[in-house]
């Protein structure tokens, strides 16, 4: 493995391992504890969370299930699980055990010890680069950057979405797909009723409505439409395409807002997996970036 792929999975690993407990353990402790047993995130976040259970102590049936994790064994790693004395996994357990025993609390760790990190799909919008993007974050930090500038964001607001739409109509039942913006009206390919949008749809998405494939033409009642239907709406603009570029509209209909830090979080945080650029090259930008900084720092 060269030494970038070994980077990279350390800091996967690391994000991963931070993101189950909220940012609650530090990156240095993160990184020692991935180094120290193969990246192996899913046997310690069992670990630690189980010695925090307020409610028991780690028993044998823990260890055992620690002992024979299914991934570690794939991965030719059963000796990388963690020491009954590790004191840094135990000194970990202990200060997470004193959080108070609130709802969310229990939540984490129910979700350390499975395994699971919830995840949410947001359509994100960045103005200045022009561009939109899918990406698939952290339910608790929806957060997303722009890997052009640089800038990170808010997803844009549920109603505001746009794109490639699923329409249900409630007159005819018919059920279509169409370019579309949640806040406004499209007519119905069969009965001409203007309706909203039900969802927009993710790039995956697109082609899992059910029903017979047919592909109609654009129109819409948006005053600039290409293919405008009479009678026109006026003030209102057309989502799609060709109707942004015959009017020289810019791609971006409605932006990302710009995330405010609040600065509960450092460098580290989860890897984002994404529709169209894979988690591997989203962490080397990461890094190359943190490169970039040193450089410019000791230049």
């Amino acid at each position: 493995m060269s030494q970038m792929r070994e980077e990279v999975e350390l800091e996967k690993s690391t994000r991963r391992l931070r993101e189950k407990f909220h940012g609650l353990v530090e990156i240095d402790k993160a990184v020692l504890l991935m180094r120290r047993y193969g990246n192996n995130h899913r046997m310690v976040a069992m670990c630690v969370a189980l010695m925090a259970d307020n409610d028991r102590e780690l028993d044998e049936e823990d260890k055992s299930a620690l002992n024979n994790d299914p991934v570690a064994k794939a991965q030719g790693k059963e000796k990388e699980k963690p020491d009954d004395d590790d004191k840094d996994i135990t000194e970990l357990g202990e200060r997470l055990r004193v959080l108070p025993l609130t709802e969310e609390n229990k939540r984490m760790f129910d979700l350390a010890q499975a395994n699971q990190i919830p995840s949410v799909l947001h359509q994100f919008a960045c103005e200045s680069c022009d561009r939109d993007w899918w990406r698939r974050v952290p339910q608790r930090k929806r957060v997303s950057r722009c890997h052009r500038c640089k800038k990170k964001y808010d997803p844009v607001p549920a109603e505001k979405m746009w794109g490639i739409a699923e329409f249900n109509c409630p007159n005819c039942a018919r059920a279509f797909k169409g370019f579309g913006r949640m806040d406004g009206r499209s007519p119905c390919y069969g009965c001409r009723s203007a309706i909203f949008p039900s969802k927009i749809l993710p790039p995956r998405r697109r082609g899992m409505i059910p029903g017979p494939r047919q592909r109609n033409q654009h129109s819409c009642l948006a005053e600039d439409c290409y293919n405008r239907m009479e009678p026109h709406v006026p003030g209102t603009e057309c989502v799609h395409p060709h109707s942004r570029q015959k009017n020289r509209k810019p791609r971006v209909v409605f932006p990302s807002p710009a995330h405010i830090s609040s600065g509960s979080t450092v460098n580290t945080c989860l890897s984002q997996g994404s529709l169209i650029e894979s988690i591997d090259q989203l962490i080397l930008d990461d890094i190359e970036e943190e490169s970039d900084e040193d450089s410019d720092s000791s230049s």
